[in-house]
């Protein structure tokens, strides 16, 4: 953190783990939170009564009324390792799991981005973002760079950049508005790269004959023409 606030134009959005101060100085968004999800809680349930015997399990209906969300921030300075005030922004959810609260330490300030803003349009894409090196590390195995030589590591991790970028456009193109618009690259690996097909060479062509049980051969042949309309593909 002090490295990020020395160097200008450099800020940071961090996560914290909880602690009793933090949780005491949210108490009064917690029974905020607590009081928003048993009023929406309420009427479902008086339903349910009026339907079901009062012996009925009501723990998956609760689990149908969607949690309440707070978000508030505050300025903390720990007792030795902070060098300052920072500001942090709780998020305080309750449901049917009970409380939960997350926390983040930012150098942003509330004039410039607000407290919910700051943790879903800030914090929460962070995730997003390790998903994607998760699907190069394990779908396209970017994390076999054990050979002795760096050079070598280097070229493997090359390969496996390139097959990434061919995936994504793959996807873009030719899964747009398709079921599997947002498929991971294990997923279109599975379903498009893993068939079991015959081929056919002959003096004028090669023909890929696929079963036609593959279920999702029409989004493959919609997927192949699209990648056969991109100019320079053909």
């Amino acid at each position: 953190m002090n490295f990020c606030e020395e160097k200008e134009g450099v800020n940071h959005v961090i996560a914290m783990a909880t602690n009793s101060q933090f949780k005491l100085r949210a108490t009064n968004f917690i029974e905020k939170a607590k009081k928003e999800y048993e009023e929406k809680l309420l009427p479902v349930t008086e339903l349910m009564d009026s339907l079901f015997s009062k012996d009925e399990d009501l723990e998956e209906v609760r689990k149908l009324v969607p949690n309440a969300t707070w978000f508030r921030s505050i300025y903390y300075q720990t007792e030795k390792s902070w060098s300052r005030q920072r500001r942090v922004v709780t998020k305080v959810v309750y449901g049917s799991e009970g409380l939960e609260l997350r926390h983040v330490v930012t150098s942003l300030p509330p004039s410039q981005i607000t407290p919910s803003q700051l943790y879903t349009k800030q914090y929460c894409p962070r995730g997003e973002m390790e998903n994607r090196i998760k699907e190069q590390q394990l779908d396209l195995f970017a994390d076999r760079t054990s050979t002795q030589t760096f050079q070598s590591n280097q070229l493997r991790l090359w390969l496996s950049s390139m097959a990434y970028v061919l995936m994504q456009a793959f996807r873009y193109h030719g899964l747009k508005k398709t079921s599997l618009s947002k498929a991971t690259v294990g997923t279109i690996r599975l379903n498009f790269l893993k068939l079991g097909a015959r081929i056919t060479v002959s003096v004028r062509r090669i023909v890929i004959a696929i079963s036609s049980s593959c279920p999702y051969q029409e989004i493959l042949a919609i997927a192949h023409s699209r990648i056969q309309a991109i100019p320079n593909t053909s």
